[in-house]
């Protein structure tokens, strides 16, 4: 089931106000470009900020995410007309042969399990076309980031149009070897509705994500690093083998 903070209709429609500046956003797009895909499967989209960018410049797109409030905020934007939104994961993908999918954000952490993530990459292989590429990003492990997630360190308040004051924080619950869960709370208006989104991310290493993509039929072109969070993130681009 996907977090509350994307399924939970009373939170979707807050993603994108609590989270404005997707300057890090700019960096796929040139990949896009410099990779020369005119088609993009964005897995995970949520609510489509990536998608309806690309879309705006000419790209066919596919945007699949399994949160059905994030996909309605989604069909509100511009260009999401031109955007073909699914409602599934990378398993219950129709047929497809995109130049590119691309996982951005956290996407491909929520995979915590070794079969679950297998099954994700099989889905792509089976949607990228031969040659294709996939783009992801993932957090360096070794500079955990979730020391960062405490009350006293993300602790912010947001007056939103319609809702009023939201107050938002997040704690970290456990963190078991490379999988750590969280939970990010919102306050919500006078009445101070009090919501919650609970949370999972698995922290691979840079050898077990080459791992799992090689097994999957990717191979690793390049490892970049991520220009919005230097040192923190590691961004991979594949693509797919033809053997």
């Amino acid at each position: 089931m996907p977090d509350a903070a994307f399924a939970d209709p009373r939170l979707a429609p807050l993603y994108d106000p609590l989270d404005p500046d997707r300057s890090d956003l700019d960096h796929y797009v040139a990949l896009v470009e410099e990779l020369g895909a005119r088609s993009v499967l964005d897995v995970g989209c949520g609510t489509g900020t990536f998608a309806c960018l690309l879309a705006s410049r000419g790209i066919e797109v596919v945007g699949v995410d399994p949160a059905a409030a994030s996909l309605d905020v989604a069909r509100g934007k511009p260009c999401a007309h031109q955007v073909r939104w699914v409602h599934g994961d990378a398993t219950t993908l129709p047929p497809l042969r995109v130049d590119l999918a691309s996982m951005t954000g956290n996407v491909a952490q929520v995979f915590v399990g070794d079969d679950e993530w297998a099954a994700t990459l099989d889905g792509l292989a089976r949607a990228v076309r031969p040659e294709g590429h996939l783009v992801l990003e993932s957090r360096v492990p070794e500079r955990r980031a979730w020391l960062e997630w405490d009350r006293e360190r993300t602790y912010d308040v947001t007056e939103l149009d319609g809702v009023g004051r939201v107050e938002t924080w997040t704690d970290v619950t456990e963190v078991a070897g490379d999988v750590v869960s969280f939970r990010s709370t919102y306050v919500l208006g006078a009445a101070r509705t009090v919501l919650t989104s609970e949370s999972t991310l698995r922290f691979r290493t840079l050898e077990q994500l080459v791992g799992s993509l090689d097994r999957a039929g990717f191979v690793v072109d390049d490892v970049r690093d991520a220009p919005d969070r230097p040192g923190r993130e590691m961004v991979l681009v594949a693509h797919r083998s033809t053997t």
